[in-house]
């Protein structure tokens, strides 16, 4: 079975990120061989609609569950017509949730963030876990800036010739 799970960084042992639609990356786990790919979310700095966004990302991966913390009044009815089910309530690493997922220890949810705005702050992180999440966040963005800062560049050239 192919499923996804929010992350705060891109591998096994990074935690379990609590948004759904800003998570920072999802990965994507074949829970017979434990193979996983990180996916970058490309919603994390959507303006709106990012659960929406990243339901369709998600969905287009061919995933069956996605595992997360909440999951937000948008991004709900769009993962269920993609036949994708939400599993909220999801805590410690991608690893840990996984391996809870397949010996059934985790239910599927119904959505738990509420309407319009505010998700509940996530569970403290340890300084050591909050460093490895955030530098993981760093670099996405470091990374989708630079692609902003390419396509400025490349525009601005065709827009000069």
């Amino acid at each position: 079975m192919k499923i996804a799970v929010t992350s705060t960084g891109p591998g096994l042992d990074f935690p379990v990120d609590y948004r759904f639609g800003r998570c920072a990356y999802f990965i994507i786990v074949d829970t017979d061989t434990m193979e996983y790919q990180a996916l970058p979310n490309p919603a994390v700095n959507a303006p709106g609609g990012a659960g929406t966004l990243a339901a369709q990302f998600v969905a287009s991966q061919g995933v069956t569950h996605v595992l997360t913390g909440e999951v937000g009044p948008n991004a709900y009815p769009a993962l269920m017509a993609a036949g994708v089910t939400p599993v909220t309530g999801v805590t410690g690493t991608v690893k840990e949730a996984v391996e809870a997922f397949k010996a059934g220890r985790i239910p599927a949810a119904a959505q738990t963030a509420p309407p319009q705005w505010g998700y509940p702050q996530p569970a403290p992180m340890d300084r050591e876990t909050e460093l490895k999440a955030l530098k993981s966040q760093l670099e996405v963005l470091k990374s989708q800036l630079n692609g902003l800062l390419e396509r400025i560049e490349k525009l601005e050239k065709e827009k000069n010739q």
